[in-house]
């Protein structure tokens, strides 16, 4: 039971730490709204979501008057479309069809964000799945709501080499056909390895073949819930310090459930998972790096900063996992940039680098989030950066990801600026050396030894 004083903690939370639920995202298959017609899977597409998702908005509002929760995003993920058009798209030009199909069902239901325009190529590549790769610049150019991912491999079967070459030319076009918006499209856009069939964050949500019908997956965050509970343990030690976390991230999570289970109640939707993921917004206090350098480091990228990530995403896992046998998604601690004004000040003050933030990828939630690089920067520069978050993920049986924006016209120094949840982010430099060659190879990475289990 809830006594009065968890109740009082939590309020204060919401009001003064900037804790919230993130998002109450909608997962929907759309398995049977296939058809020979481009025009029948789109009509098929959009009378779904607009069914199934028509009371989402209104019961999300409703909880969040009722409990005092602020539920920041509504959202919608679904089934790969690489998937759901391979019987009726023949171009890349039908997949955008299918993109503003998407977008327009998002805009009447309200949601902020769609994801699932997405492929999953992790060994091979089906024609289905080539031809949405190739729509993604300008399906993410001529959309407001929709967002793609595409998974390039896993710890089962290797890095598809051949996909990361063609990802690092879909992001520059992507830049360029959205330049005239600081290039935001490639915000909208993240590839994976060991992608999870029940993320529930955008951009890199989809609802992944193994689920259900329809499932309610609510993504909780509160890093400035964490931050807080930080203060007055400058004395603790590594153990204790642990503790505090584990504790903290136990009571964010109960929040979680409070709001899935309610939700799931009234919508008659089953409930999915708690994504615990302390997700940065560019408010201030509401900060990852802000809670690394809590524990004793100078500025975040300092010595000691992956080792301080590593004990922070560990220790929400466990507290998580305490408050609910349903944790799933990437849960853990997101390290965008622009999104974490810690971060941003970090880049500024030349602590924190691409390098170092590749580091940290190893121990954190995902991967390179929201970084911001020159808009020269090559294709195969992008590929090669892309490559190596991969294999941290394929050999650390981990997810990965990379969200990475070549701000057209933009050198290092300027910065984009998108606004909102999205935030802005300093032009970070970029190694110069080529690795053309080696991306160039082609074929596909095999899967690491320790992959054959069975």
């Amino acid at each position: 039971m809830i006594n009065i004083n968890e109740v009082i903690e939590t309020n204060r939370m919401i009001e003064k730490e900037n804790l919230d639920v993130r998002t109450i995202t909608l997962g929907l298959s759309l398995i049977g709204c296939e058809s020979d017609s481009l025009e029948k899977t789109c009509s098929n597409i959009y009378s779904l979501i607009t069914k199934k998702a028509e009371k989402l908005i209104s019961v999300s509002g409703d909880i969040e008057k009722e409990y005092a929760i602020p539920i920041v995003n509504k959202r919608i993920s679904v089934t790969p479309i690489s998937i759901i058009g391979s019987s009726c798209c023949k171009s890349a030009k039908d997949y955008v069809e299918i993109a503003k199909t998407l977008d327009r069902a998002a805009k009447e239901v309200g949601v902020n964000f769609l994801g699932g325009f997405s492929a999953l190529p992790a060994k091979g590549m089906r024609e289905s799945e080539r031809l949405l790769i190739e729509s993604i610049p300008e399906a993410l150019s001529v959309t407001d709501n929709v967002c793609a991912s595409v998974n390039l491999g896993s710890t089962k079967t290797g890095i598809n080499m051949d996909a990361v070459a063609l990802m690092g030319k879909i992001i520059k076009e992507t830049a360029y056909l959205t330049r005239d918006r600081e290039s935001i499209g490639c915000a909208k856009l993240v590839v994976f390895t060991n992608a999870p069939d029940d993320n529930p964050f955008m951009a890199g949500a989809f609802h992944g073949v193994t689920e259900a019908d329809a499932v309610l997956n609510v993504g909780v965050s509160g890093p400035g819930v964490i931050k807080t509970a930080l203060k007055g343990a400058e004395n603790f030690d590594f153990g204790s310090l642990c503790e505090l976390i584990k504790k903290t991230a136990f009571k964010i999570t109960r929040l979680g459930v409070l709001v899935a289970e309610e939700a799931s109640k009234r919508l008659d939707i089953p409930f999915g998972i708690i994504d615990l993921s302390l997700a940065p917004t560019p408010a201030i206090g509401d900060s990852i790096a802000e809670i690394i350098e809590a524990m004793g480091i100078e500025k975040v990228g300092a010595p000691g900063t992956t080792a301080a990530l590593a004990l922070l995403n560990d220790s929400v896992k466990k507290g998580g996992i305490m408050a609910s046998s349903s944790v799933g998604g990437l849960s853990g601690a997101f390290i965008p940039v622009s999104e974490d004004h810690g971060m941003i000040d970090a880049v500024n003050a030349g602590s924190l680098c691409i390098e170092k933030l590749e580091a940290m990828t190893s121990v954190c939630s995902v991967g390179l989030d929201m970084i911001a690089v020159p808009g020269e920067t090559s294709a195969e520069t992008l590929s090669g950066i892309i490559a190596d978050e991969m294999a941290i993920g394929m050999i650390n049986q981990k997810t990965t990801a990379v969200r990475i924006i070549p701000a057209y016209g933009k050198k290092e120094g300027e910065k984009v600026e998108f606004g909102g949840l999205l935030g802005e982010a300093p032009i970070m430099k970029v190694n110069n050396f080529s690795c053309s060659d080696f991306i160039k190879r082609g074929g596909r990475i095999p899967a690491p030894i320790h992959s054959f289990k069975n």
